[in-house]
């Protein structure tokens, strides 16, 4: 198998789906990877099946054979050793196919929330740019036409795109640095931890990240208490979902008061890792024995609730930002056009 990127949330949320529909009609991993590979409809998927069915045919475990492949995180890997031992292979790979696809929802959404604000900057740097180093000047030259000069505001932004147009290169350079930052910080995967340590701590962007740190959890703990994972087993796990540093602290602590003997639902409310009111459900849960059913409905209210922020959001900084790329266009038309009107009526 030549050498492959680790598989993205949605491709593992497919794989998954796929195996968790073979299980459950009975077939056996070797034969799956066998029906999975005939139909695959790329070659990296053909070579991803074949790797793991020329190990499952040795005798190996599904656990060993996913796991030879180096594709996929360890996190999953874990789930799957757990449904394996447990007899609920299929269960388990359901959810992981749901929870990878809930992963990959958030994750489109953030790239959405960050992509748009980042290009309509950048288009209003780029209209600014044109307006100040091609437009005004031939402004100044109608001017000088007339026999008449530019304002003081009119001749300090010819000023600065005759010293843009002087740089070029060097702003052209800033500006590729900028687009390769944002490739960095959007597709790589220090560049995600890097962009999600920065938007975690801004005022306007750290309620939603800490959301879809607390939907995590609670979908992660879903997932590890529903396939037989104990309290402590399932925070231990669900650590490696969580990619906020302020919220792994309270796992850490929470984690920490479940090891000294705390019930569990007073170690997350002495946490603050949910309100109040989650903390009253999960303790009904937690006597009803519906604990996982609790943490994924909980799961689920965040991820709608982080849905409509990231919408609110956008519908917020869309208007925002044209008004502002519509008031700086204007104010630099109406400081050359206002003087080039009061020449014209003087001539007249």
């Amino acid at each position: 198998m030549r050498k492959q990127a680790m598989l993205n949330n949605r491709e593992i949320s497919s794989f998954c789906s796929q195996t968790a529909m073979i299980f459950r009609a009975g077939i056996p991993p070797v034969e799956g990877m066998a029906l999975l590979m005939e139909d695959a409809k790329t070659t990296d998927a053909k070579e991803l099946y074949k790797a793991i069915y020329d190990v499952a045919q040795t005798g190996e475990s599904f656990y060993t054979s996913v796991q030879a492949t180096g594709l996929f995180p360890e996190y999953m890997l874990n789930m799957i050793s757990l449904g394996e031992a447990s007899g609920n292979l299929d269960d388990v790979m359901q959810t992981l196919a749901d929870y990878y696809r809930r992963e990959e929802e958030i994750s489109s959404n953030i790239k959405e929330a960050i992509r748009y604000p980042f290009i309509m900057i950048l288009m209003m740097f780029i209209i600014i740019i044109v307006l100040i180093t091609k437009v005004l000047p031939i402004f100044e030259q109608v001017f000088e036409q007339l026999g008449s000069t530019m304002n003081g505001m009119s001749q300090s932004l010819l000023h600065m795109g005759r010293t843009i147009n002087n740089y070029s290169m060097v702003f052209m350079i800033i500006l590729l640095v900028l687009c390769l930052l944002y490739v960095w910080g959007t597709k790589s995967k220090t560049g995600k931890k890097v962009t999600s340590a920065i938007l975690s701590k801004l005022p306007a962007t750290k309620e939603l990240y800490e959301n879809v740190a607390a939907e995590r959890f609670a979908s992660g703990m879903a997932m590890g208490l529903s396939s037989g994972l104990d309290t402590f087993q399932s925070l231990d796990l669900t650590m490696n979902l969580i990619d906020n540093a302020e919220f792994d602290k309270k796992v850490m602590e929470c984690k920490q008061s479940v090891m000294n003997g705390n019930p569990f639902v007073e170690s997350l409310a002495a946490t603050g890792i949910f309100s109040n009111f989650y903390i009253r459900m999960i303790s009904i849960g937690w006597h009803t024995g519906s604990a996982d059913e609790v943490m994924r409905t909980i799961a689920r209210e965040y991820d709608e609730a982080n849905t409509r922020k990231i919408q609110n959001l956008i519908s917020i900084l869309e208007p925002t930002l044209v008004i502002i790329l519509s008031l700086i266009i204007g104010l630099i038309l109406m400081s050359v056009i206002l003087p080039l009107l009061g020449v014209m009526s003087s001539i007249g």
